[in-house]
């Protein structure tokens, strides 16, 4: 049996759903090339994407655009290595990482595009196209092995019946393809005025108005007796937003200056991994991203917190990052708690 349809399928959704581009500022050449992509002209596209990697080779936007071109002139090989290269010199992008799942893929390497789908969705957990592909790929590595069980066993109804149910997950049109090719950033309105984070010391907080605690009442009655007056109710500290946001200007200020071991002490002991690796391991991988930019810039916008309980707090806001190489905004939501006297991270999350 063959599942040549199936695997023409997945590759044909991959291709749809995973050729995605950051939402980033495009110059006039990146812009004409994306246009040209979509009327079909990959030819001129790729002349106008090769012009601009002329002036800047280094750049992330002009070599990811270039890999769409490659792939989309059937040149996988060569695509291949240009997103590969991409996810050494750029290990923070997500989109890379997808991209060559996409290719592996298509050329029957479900284990290689396992691998870089995980790797994908390490770098941005929040990353819904990269966990959908991964889905695929887990379903067509399944069919693989139903397919072996049965050239084993001709009369094992269970494996023809679960391979079955994935060949109709592929030729029933349970979700239509997304279409998501390279395109430029849309028009917004002017952001609003976000916060400076610099490797300076932090900015003093905002002031935000404590809520005031309830007085203690004492009666008429009370007044008579007073060799009877009861102990005043101690009144408990209310918990205060601007010791939560001093913490995570800190936080950010040790990022945006490559301090790493300022940075990791922004985290509290039992914080919880994104992708369920052990802590050293989740560190090993952050002292390498944050110490290969020559210079961050970190802003964040907005910024609210929320009191869960006294000691537990969620701040939300818009993060604005920008290095030599790479800039992207994103909402974040950092779940904190009171260790002491500090505030610690014990979970990002990144979308949320």
């Amino acid at each position: 049996m063959t599942f040549k349809p199936a695997a023409a399928r997945l590759a044909t959704i991959l291709l749809c759903m995973g050729l995605t581009v950051p939402v980033l500022a495009q110059t006039d050449d990146l812009q004409e090339a994306q246009q040209l992509l979509k009327q079909g002209q990959t030819d001129r596209a790729m002349d106008r994407v090769e012009q601009y990697l002329k002036t800047k080779p280094k750049d992330a936007r002009g070599r990811f655009l270039r890999g769409i071109l490659l792939t989309e002139q059937n040149k996988p090989i060569e695509a291949i290595r240009v997103f590969t290269e991409l996810t050494q010199d750029y290990p923070e992008l997500p989109e890379p990482y997808n991209n060559l799942a996409v290719l592996y893929a298509s050329q029957g390497q479900y284990d290689k595009a396992r691998a870089s789908l995980e790797m994908a969705i390490r770098t941005h957990p929040s990353y819904a196209t990269a966990h959908e592909n991964l889905g695929d790929i887990y379903a067509k590595m399944a069919s693989q092995a139903y397919d072996k069980a049965l050239q084993l066993d001709k009369g094992n109804q269970a494996a023809q019946t679960k391979l079955n149910l994935i060949k109709d997950l592929f030729t029933g049109g349970t979700r239509p393809p997304k279409v998501a090719l390279a395109q430029t950033a849309p028009k917004t309105a002017p952001a609003p005025a976000a916060r400076p984070i610099t490797p300076a010391p932090a900015a003093p907080a905002p002031q935000l108005t404590t809520p005031k605690a309830a007085p203690v009442v004492v009666t008429k009655e009370q007044v008579k007796e007073p060799a009877k007056e009861p102990a005043k109710t101690p009144v408990a500290a209310s918990p205060s937003p601007e010791a939560v946001l001093k913490a995570v200007d800190s936080w950010a200020a040790a990022w945006a200056g490559n301090d790493v071991d300022a940075y990791l002490a922004g985290y509290a002991p039992g914080f919880k991994t994104p992708d369920g690796e052990s802590r050293k391991e989740w560190e090993n991988e952050r002292k390498a991203r944050i110490a290969k930019p020559r210079k961050i810039e970190l802003r964040i916008e907005s910024p609210k917190v929320t009191f869960n309980e006294a000691n537990r707090a969620t701040v939300t806001f818009r993060q604005h990052y920008r290095s030599n190489s790479f800039k992207a905004i994103t909402s974040k939501t950092l779940v904190m708690v009171k260790s002491g006297s500090q505030w610690l991270i014990q979970e990002e999350i990144v979308g949320g």
